[in-house]
């Protein structure tokens, strides 16, 4: 799809290496395109426009980001409004917290259900089991925040405020752990990845192809390697 986009958009500008056709040819290519899609199922049509999404195991990667950027500003900014004194954005912080529960939980949710999903023996089992230990405390801690921070209604201060910094700044910190057993997973141990064929037997087997073509068109080439 997105060749045909780009192909039209060139095509409009005057700037396609093909010969021509103007805007009638790539109207004519965007509706056999859409065409092509009534052939297809919906989970086909989906893989054609999300290829990334419908490539996962699981969704929990697409939730993932979410707790890491909602609970570190809320962090991050609730500090900066308690040292300059700041109300106004300490209530900012506030619902930087609210959000970022609700991601947290889905979040986790998604992890529960990817652990049960995707193979993970030996070493493998080991961090993701102190990756979900690590998930379920920043979600506890994070869901203590916000209940304090309503009953409260936001007014911390003294003592009490000064320990509620200590446990937001605690949770942060244990979320860089959560989010590096995860990335231990993911970049040493391959979790839901499917392994990259290396560069060069990719580049081998597109020479061999080449080669294959040239021989078809009538032509022998030689090759020492």
């Amino acid at each position: 799809m997105l060749d045909t986009i780009n192909e039209i958009f060139l095509q409009v500008h005057g700037a396609s290496g093909h010969g021509g056709g103007g805007v009638a040819s790539s109207v004519e290519q965007f509706l056999v395109f859409l065409v092509s899609l009534t052939e297809k199922t919906p989970a086909e049509i989906f893989a054609v426009f999300m290829p990334g999404i419908a490539a996962m195991e699981n969704i929990h990667p697409l939730f993932v980001h979410f707790p890491i950027a909602l609970l570190t500003s809320f962090v991050l900014i609730d500090l900066a409004g308690a040292v300059f004194k700041k109300p106004a954005w300490r209530t900012v912080a506030g619902w930087f917290l609210y959000i970022g529960v609700v991601m947290t939980a889905a979040t986790v949710a998604a992890g529960l259900a990817a652990e049960e999903s995707v193979a993970h023996g030996g070493n493998v089992h080991d961090v993701m089991e102190r990756h979900e230990a690590l998930a379920l405390t920043v979600f506890g801690l994070a869901a203590l925040l916000a209940v304090w921070r309503i009953i409260t209604r936001g007014k911390l201060t003294g003592g009490a405020n000064v320990f509620y910094l200590s446990l937001a700044v605690l949770m942060n910190i244990i979320l860089i752990f959560a989010a590096d057993m995860g990335g231990l997973m993911v970049y040493k141990y391959g979790v839901s990845v499917e392994a990259a064929r290396p560069v060069n037997e990719v580049l081998f087997q597109e020479h061999n192809h080449s080669s294959d073509e040239a021989m078809d068109d009538g032509h022998s080439h030689s090759h020492s390697h």
